[in-house]
């Protein structure tokens, strides 16, 4: 039975929790990956603002719905996924290795957040509107939406008055940058174990990837052979960084290669390259008329921006919308752009092999029906284990020999 009152609902679950989960603070959603996700209540007041809300409106994977019609999954779950992940990675670590590596509750606190929060500044459509859209419209400008998502986070607690400490908001936004394509802080000299839990920028491990390759492969319909659960139990810190055991080997080479078919069959699908090249265009074609990258500097602007915008050129009567609008009705009429064919670069060539472009193609021709470089769209797909040329095992190797040492002179 629930008890209700002006602020709080609370519950009393059958399940053990731990000791940081006060269920008389504290509110809990079902989640079809994860079971009960406890929010306590510092993280209520982020995900109780419109900003956040409008995750709902942004589908994880963008448009591979209409492929695959069971991924229909917002940032919103995902994002809740991760908070939730986070937090029992530091629990974890807290009741192991506590008071040998000084966790304390702001630290449980920051990367929870940080975990709720990391995506908060996606755009839409997935990753087409930062790596696809953006590109076409800005020329050399450089946008990612780690820097929106602590942008956003400046944001949501001026709006809305969230009582926060400043230097928590200051380390969340820390490790929400703190991937491969930023620098750590040098505020984190000293636990830079706790910046690799939500995105990890020095091996690839992460809870963000724990969460998506088990929730985007149940979406699709895809088995899933990655285990999380014996990684989160068994990891420690060593050296001031998340090791694992050499048996778990297999669990991590599971890990970069789920997530490398899942790029394969889902991310990369030639229906679902196609319709993305479509919207793109879409986008384009509306772009100097609705303005939509005009708010991309502008947090209290930009959170307004969703999957929607698709639904809003469809509908619109306005005539400068007619090119994108005729796009998108082809799309729900499935006259979407022909696949052509696709060539796979033998690994030995990978290093001198330049980005094939609709030029290179179009001056290939050599007889018949001629194709114009306006006619053609080329995607030049890379898919390695997160590590590039780099194999992220090998850095495994290296934790796990940190491991060794710790238990032969210890």
């Amino acid at each position: 039975m629930g008890a209700y009152c002006d602020e709080n609902l609370s519950f009393s679950p059958a399940c053990n929790l731990s000791p940081s989960h006060d269920l008389r603070l504290s509110k809990h959603v079902h989640d079809n990956v994860h079971g009960n996700i406890y929010l306590d209540p510092l993280s209520l007041k982020f995900i109780d603002t419109e900003q956040f809300q409008r995750l709902r409106e942004l589908k994880q994977l963008g448009l591979a719905h209409l492929v695959y019609p069971g991924a229909v999954h917002s940032r919103f779950e995902h994002s809740l996924g991760v908070y939730w992940l986070a937090g029992e990675a530091i629990q974890k670590l807290k009741t192991y290795q506590g008071l040998e590596l000084g966790i304390d509750r702001f630290d449980v606190q920051a990367v929870k957040v940080a975990g709720l929060l990391h995506d908060v500044g996606h755009g839409p459509f997935s990753h087409l509107f930062e790596r696809e859209f953006l590109p076409k419209v800005l020329n050399s400008f450089k946008w990612a939406h780690e820097q929106m998502s602590a942008d956003l986070i400046d944001h949501i607690v001026d709006v809305h008055h969230i009582d926060v400490e400043s230097e928590m908001i200051k380390r969340v936004k820390e490790m929400i940058l703190a991937s491969s394509e930023f620098a750590l802080p040098k505020s984190a000299k000293e636990k830079q174990f706790l910046y690799d839990i939500v995105a990890n920028g020095r091996n690839g491990i992460d809870v963000d990837k724990f969460d998506y390759i088990v929730r985007d492969s149940r979406a699709c319909g895809l088995g899933c052979s990655f285990d999380f659960h014996r990684l989160m139990e068994t990891m420690r810190v060593l050296g001031d960084e998340i090791c694992y055991r050499a048996k778990d080997y297999l669990s991590i080479h599971k890990l970069f290669a789920t997530r490398a078919d899942l790029y394969r069959t889902v991310y990369t699908h030639s229906k679902v390259k196609a319709v993305e090249l479509m919207v793109v265009d879409a986008l384009l074609k509306a772009n100097s008329y609705l303005e939509i990258s005009s708010s991309i500097q502008d947090p209290s602007e930009y959170w307004k921006l969703d999957d929607t915008i698709i639904k809003t050129i469809e509908t619109a009567p306005d005539e400068e919308l007619r090119e994108s609008r005729d796009l998108i009705l082809r799309i729900r009429r499935r006259n979407l752009y022909q696949f052509c064919n696709e060539y796979s670069v033998p690994k030995d060539q990978l290093e001198h092999f330049k980005d094939v472009t609709a030029q290179d193609i179009a001056c290939s021709q050599k007889n018949g029906v001629l194709l114009q470089e306006n006619d053609i769209a080329v995607s030049n797909v890379r898919i390695d284990l997160t590590r590039g040329k780099q194999n992220p095992l090998e850095r495994y190797h290296e934790l796990f020999m940190l491991n060794l040492k710790r238990q032969i002179f210890s």
